[in-house]
């Protein structure tokens, strides 16, 4: 496999609606090379892409080569183009679309692609696995079918070695540079919350990486339907009053100012809140999200009690 072989390798992938099913058989295959996988899910095509792109980006900038695992994403859409285009907002990805194995190898060979995207209308599972494989497999630098499958000539090897530094330096400014802000502070004057689409009324404002904090806030009336993380997190009620169903334990807690709640990882719950409402939340990890109902029968059931 094309990587330090003093270093393990992690994918990180994700996908929209048209995605999911060749990405499924992407992570599958990976597991079944004993390739560690984390699996954000399913989401819309700008939403996965930029997640994956901003993990990635994160674990890139952070890495000095003294961090033990190699951090690469897949991501897929249904062209393989709007994931790509959405994960390369973020500095030090290098993401590309990938029809063909010959694809895969000309990425890798020339610009050392770190995110893999593929078509789920256009790939098959065959073909995307022979991508995969091409792309796991194909060191920076190598024989590649841009190159007539011959070493390149000096000169241009040359130049791939002194472009990987110069092209770590583009979009750098995504990151930097946030008014009055810095590593360990989010000064609330300065907080931009962030819609969270699959929860309408509800934005979010995250405050610090992995594992995840953030401070949330959710219109009166708003209902999340059930759902999960992987990760427990800590709730405490800054503003406002809920109620929260905790349907694995078939408990439920209301909730108000200064209240606390800890929701174990991978408990389904559902909230419905009554007023204009705060929250700080922690998880123990990332942050991520799994529905298992809709709002409508989210709406249905809370009428019912």
């Amino acid at each position: 496999m094309a990587q330090d072989s003093k270093r393990s390798l992690k994918i990180i992938a994700g996908a929209d609606s048209l995605g999911c099913t060749l990405k499924d058989a992407l992570v599958t295959h990976l597991r079944s090379l004993n390739i560690e996988v984390e699996d954000i899910g399913t989401d819309k095509y700008y939403s996965i892409g930029g997640e994956v792109g901003r993990r990635v980006s994160a674990a890139t900038i952070t890495d000095n080569n003294n961090n033990n695992t190699e951090i690469r994403g897949l991501v897929a859409c249904g062209t393989g183009v709007g994931v790509s285009i959405f994960a390369n907002k973020f500095p030090g990805v290098y993401a590309s679309t990938c029809i063909s194995p010959d694809d895969a190898k000309n990425v890798r060979s020339i610009s050392n692609a770190n995110v893999l995207a593929v078509s789920g209308m256009v790939t098959d599972k065959e073909t995307g696995i022979k991508i995969l494989e091409t792309w796991l497999n194909t060191p920076f630098k190598s024989p590649c079918p841009a190159s007539d499958n011959a070493p390149w000539p000096t000169e241009i090897d040359s130049f791939f070695e002194n472009s990987i530094e110069e092209m770590s330096k583009i979009g750098g400014g995504v990151i930097e540079n946030q008014s009055e802000s810095c590593a360990i502070c989010n000064l609330a004057k300065n907080r931009d919350f962030k819609a969270v689409d699959i929860m309408p009324g509800g934005c979010m404002k995250i405050v610090r990486e992995s594992p995840t904090s953030a401070i949330v806030r959710f219109e009166a009336g708003s209902v999340e339907p059930a759902h999960h993380h992987t990760f427990g997190h800590d709730v405490v009620v800054m503003k406002g009053s809920k109620k929260v169903w905790n349907l694995s334990k078939k408990e439920s807690y209301d909730l108000s100012v200064g209240d606390f709640l800890f929701t174990p990882a991978g408990d389904i719950h559902r909230v419905k809140y009554f007023e204009d409402t705060e929250f700080f939340i922690r998880w123990d990890g990332h942050w991520d999200i799994f529905l298992d109902e809709d709002l409508n029968a989210a709406r249905e059931a809370i009428a019912k009690e």
